[in-house]
């Protein structure tokens, strides 16, 4: 059993597991472009099938002209809190599979769950360095899919706010009962041996 963060395992994790949560409170402050391209160079190390790296980051910092583009493609929801976010990334994958050799392309199986993979290592080192990442699909994908100018081909998979933890009075009355870490499920819940019944 593991505990940290207000969080228990039921098996033996490493602490960075229940340590990383999706807050919406960020302090707005800004971070250096190193400092992303750290935090998306570690999504850029995720597995993928066939090596393909399906993943591609579309990212802004605030303070940008970028920034508020991105911004903008959110619901008015997830514009509400992420203003204060210090980065905007969306996670976009290649639905694909692009032989390097020009051979005709064909579609990817696998492009969202290793794009879903990339994003999972964002988050932990983002964690790992300083920040907090909250991934959301409150888009307006297909003015996002404008403002990025995406590829056909392309899918956005979900957007990710980043940043350094604000105290959780900057948000609305509502949303304060909810900004702290949350449980899970039990493990027996959500594994099967063998086969589902």
């Amino acid at each position: 059993m593991t505990s940290s963060n207000n969080r228990t395992a039921s098996q033996n994790i490493n602490p960075i597991f229940l340590d990383r949560w999706s807050p919406r409170a960020f302090t707005g402050e800004t971070m250096s472009n190193d400092a992303l391209l750290t935090i998306l160079e570690a999504g850029h190390w995720a597995p993928s099938a066939f090596n393909y790296q399906p993943w591609r980051f579309v990212y802004a910092l605030k303070g940008t002209a970028h920034f508020d583009a991105l911004l903008g493609s959110l619901i008015e929801f997830n514009q509400g809190w992420a203003k204060n976010a210090s980065a905007l990334v969306f996670v976009v994958s290649d639905t694909l599979s692009r032989p390097a050799d020009g051979g005709e392309a064909k579609p990817s199986r696998s492009h969202s769950f290793d794009a879903g993979a990339a994003w999972g290592y964002i988050a932990l080192q983002a964690l790992h360095s300083g920040y907090h990442s909250h991934a959301m699909t409150g888009v307006d994908f297909a003015k996002a899919a404008s403002v990025i100018n995406l590829p056909e081909g392309f899918h956005i998979e979900a957007a990710v706010a980043i940043g350094k933890v604000a105290d959780k009075s900057i948000l609305p009355e509502g949303l304060q009962a909810k900004e702290e870490p949350n449980s899970r499920k039990p493990l027996a819940d959500v594994t099967i041996e063998g086969r589902f019944a």
